[in-house]
């Protein structure tokens, strides 16, 4: 696969930062948990020697096009929570550090029929791993009023997420929602005309992460880090919207995602981790004008005590 290809599947966010945050060892062993595209691995794998390993995990099946042929790297087909599970099947139980790119990539994006976006018409669909069953049109047209408010609310804070959910069902009454373009004249009134986007966005958020239990699945692999990564390995994740990264500032924090904290005799935070960053890195100016999909990633790393 070119160059040119790798960056209309997906470009790299925060390339060199996370780079520089793994601070790679030649001699180690290094996980991308979000393949993608395969730009951060093929960045890693540069920095890597001969006796380098690199594991890749992606559990979209169109991700296993981009596979790396170079006998360091590895690629594993399978949702980044069976991390620990999978590396042992290779018998590696400590890594030198863990890359992160949580959210969509833009192939999934841009692949119309797969229906992660509300500029096209498409089927509901959003799935990440095309053999699960859960579509968004299930949810859509199964949830209950109150469980499609609560979904609304609690993934994507939309403030009117109640009468959100009352057009859905008032809707569905009449007809099934099963495309992108329904769903959005569905809930349009309920929204002003210059932020209709952001809207649709937000709506589009909570149904993608409700399909892919996406909170679920980040919280299993978080709180598998501390155990594979050895001491010193970095921790490094880039989160696109603020349900991600607080579970992620309060793995650093506390070592744990729900933010519990934990003090020893003298009143000192046990946590595993070192934050190396104080406050989330942001794309540049000049990187959001390449890639205006990187607006919104917060990168953060941290290096296991």
């Amino acid at each position: 696969m070119t160059d040119n290809q790798i960056n209309t599947y997906h470009t790299a966010v925060l390339l060199n930062e996370c780079l520089e945050g793994l601070n790679i060892n030649p001699s180690g062993i290094y996980v991308d948990l979000t393949f993608g595209g395969g730009g951060h691995s093929r960045a890693i794998l540069d920095k890597l020697g001969e006796n380098g390993q690199l594991f890749a995990f992606d559990k979209d099946k169109d991700a296993l096009n981009n596979a790396i042929d170079d006998s360091r790297f590895c690629l594993i087909n399978d949702d980044y929570s069976n991390m620990a599970k999978q590396l042992r099947l290779y018998r590696i139980t400590q890594v030198d550090g863990i890359l992160a790119d949580l959210g969509i990539s833009s192939h999934q994006i841009d692949t119309s029929e797969r229906g992660f976006s509300f500029r096209s018409d498409a089927p509901l669909d959003l799935r990440m791993d095309t053999d699960s069953t859960l579509t968004a049109a299930d949810i859509i047209n199964s949830y209950t009023e109150q469980q499609l408010a609560k979904l609304f609310f609690t993934y994507a804070e939309i403030p009117n997420a109640k009468q959100v959910a009352r057009m859905i069902c008032k809707k569905r009454e009449e007809q099934y929602i099963t495309t992108t373009s329904e769903l959005c004249q569905t809930v349009k009134s309920l929204t002003k005309p210059n932020i209709e986007n952001k809207f649709f966005a937000k709506i589009f958020q909570a149904l993608r992460i409700e399909v892919n239990d996406e909170l679920s699945s980040l919280d299993k692999m978080l709180m598998q880090c501390e155990g594979i990564l050895k001491p010193q390995g970095r921790l490094v994740i880039i989160s696109y919207h603020s349900l991600e990264d607080k579970k992620v500032k309060e793995l650093i924090r506390s070592g744990n995602t729900s933010g519990k904290i934990e003090k020893d005799f003298y009143g000192n935070v046990n946590t595993p981790y070192k934050s190396i960053t104080r406050k989330p890195i942001t794309p540049s100016e000049d990187e959001i004008l390449r890639n205006s999909r990187s607006r919104s990633a917060k990168l953060r790393i941290a290096e296991k005590k």
